[in-house]
């Protein structure tokens, strides 16, 4: 069996005027994430671990924020489009393992809903789709609420 692993990373400033969306979920904030599509760093970062397993590049290769049809872009929607780049590469997901990386919202209570959501979005299980919430103790843009950021880890295998 042929595996590969990708990473990915996304980051965006919190501001007012914007709903906040994390892995497909909206979660109740008076701030949300600042980007060209809905700014799910989320399913930003997962997308771009995925990609990055089949070395199809990036997220923005793929949707650049130059392109005015993709403003205000649903991100589960651009999961599932670098899902099926992945399987028309010919892998398929294993598993995600995912952290945000936020002050607040304290977002312990909607990681049931984002693991489900994210795991429709990728056609896996949701026992494999891991999803947590973390801060830096107020260091930094995510500890003092300016942005708010994710990592994520794509394990792939090749389809025979």
């Amino acid at each position: 069996m042929s595996v590969r692993v990708g990473h990915g990373f996304d980051a965006h400033p919190l501001v007012e005027g914007r709903p906040l969306k994390l892995g497909g979920v909206h979660v109740p904030f008076e701030r949300g994430l600042d980007g060209h599509s809905d700014a799910d760093v989320l399913c930003h970062a997962i997308a771009d671990a995925l990609l990055g397993a089949c070395a199809l590049g990036d997220l923005g290769t793929h949707f650049p924020a130059t392109e005015g049809r993709w403003k205000g872009a649903d991100s589960i929607a651009l999961l599932e489009a670098c899902t099926a780049r992945v399987r028309d590469a010919g892998f398929e997901a294993v598993n995600i393992d995912a952290t945000v990386v936020a002050e607040k919202p304290k977002l312990a209570s909607y990681v049931a809903e984002m693991r489900a959501r994210i795991a429709a979005a990728i056609g896996i299980d949701v026992a494999d789709v891991s999803v947590k919430p973390k801060s830096t103790e107020g260091m930094g843009y995510t500890g003092d609420g300016t942005g708010m950021a994710a990592h994520a880890v794509a394990l792939v295998r090749r389809r025979f």
